[in-house]
């Protein structure tokens, strides 16, 4: 009977940029991007995930592409309950028609209030879920990286994701210290945006300008200064232009980013008891995220700290994958409720 009923329980990993579902026993069956387009006339939803994100740009005047969720916390609340509803739909859709309402275990980032944190909760219950727990997303992304959380020995994650980057040290199934900075990859996005404006007097959209950065962009010094060409809207002819940027000017643009992200992975050591940060030096830093796929991020970080520093193996996968596996664990979150954004589990 436990199986079966575990077997309806979900992890959501919302994002900033992506939204992942893990069923229990299935695992990621969901992951779509946090885009919805709605009608402004009507307040209808007219599409969410990837047919959302295809019109980012392109829509009429009276479609709105939103994106919902801004900086890991939620910036339209009812965009985002009727997100959520139609990925918790998406997920379940082959269950019994008898099955209860699922519960769900959601992240949410370590530097979340109060208030934020009840907003996710509430957003999830009015989406379908019978009850909703959060858990620390630097904790979520740990367990999916496969860090020995719960053993007395120091683990250290950073989770790089489009709005947030969590950096935490955590020992014995509790998140020791941890700081979550609101500087991640839509950051870097708009710098590239706001570079080639300046310098090319060129205007180019988001997708454009993440495309630079996952095809060309590099954390440091660029070894190999490749070109690309981009398209947009010339701003003093008002007509469509492509010009050629180089990588090194992409490193250039997202240089401010990359050197905030680094500094809050040396307070965090900072604030990091001893004994812990000998285990760090010892086993090294992870990175996770989609942002742990800038080239030479680990090497720039490794360099500045001199700690080694790993990318896991499916860095867009392991919040939603340790929150999945959280799961296993629900009981624990029904007795102690306030294990959310410090959790303490066992």
């Amino acid at each position: 009977m436990t199986r079966f009923s575990l077997s309806q329980d979900i992890g959501i990993d919302l994002g900033t940029a992506n939204t992942l579902v893990y069923v229990n026993g299935k695992g990621i069956v969901v992951r779509e991007p946090s885009v919805v387009a709605k009608n402004a006339q009507t307040g209808e939803i007219e599409a969410v995930g990837s047919a959302a994100r295809n019109m980012i740009g392109r829509t009429p005047g009276n479609i709105q592409v939103i994106r919902p969720m801004k900086d890991g916390v939620i910036a339209d609340y009812d965009t985002t309950a009727s997100m959520m509803k139609y990925y918790i739909k998406k997920a379940m859709r082959k269950r019994s028609s008898f099955a209860r309402k699922p519960s769900v275990i959601i992240c949410v980032p370590s530097g979340i209030t109060m208030v934020e944190e009840r907003a996710v909760i509430d957003a999830a219950k009015q989406a379908g879920a019978k009850e909703a727990f959060p858990i620390a997303e630097p904790f979520a992304a740990a367990i999916g990286a496969g860090l020995p959380v719960w053993e007395p020995t120091g683990s250290m994650i950073v989770d790089i994701g489009g709005g947030t980057t969590e950096v935490a040290v955590i020992s014995l199934g509790g998140i020791v210290t941890s700081q979550s900075i609101r500087i991640a990859g839509d950051d870097m996005d708009e710098a590239i945006i706001q570079y080639v404006r300046k310098n090319y007097s060129l205007m180019i959209g988001e997708r454009s300008a993440e495309s630079l950065k996952m095809d060309i962009g590099s954390a440091g010094e660029v070894t190999e200064d490749v070109e690309m060409e981009v398209r947009g809207r010339d701003l003093l002819t008002g007509l469509p232009k492509t010009v050629t940027v180089t990588a090194s000017e992409i490193a250039s643009s997202i240089n401010d980013a990359v050197s905030a992200i680094v500094e809050g992975v040396k307070s965090t050591l900072e604030k990091t008891p001893p004994e812990l940060a000998a285990d760090i030096m010892d086993r090294g830093i992870v990175l996770s995220g989609g942002g742990a796929l800038l080239k030479n991020l680990d090497k720039v970080i490794s360099d500045e700290t001199r700690i080694p520093v790993f990318v896991t193996e499916e860095p867009l996968d392991s919040v939603a994958t340790g929150t999945g596996k959280s799961l296993e664990f629900i009981q624990q979150f029904r007795s102690n409720p306030n294990i959310s954004s410090h959790p303490s589990i066992i």
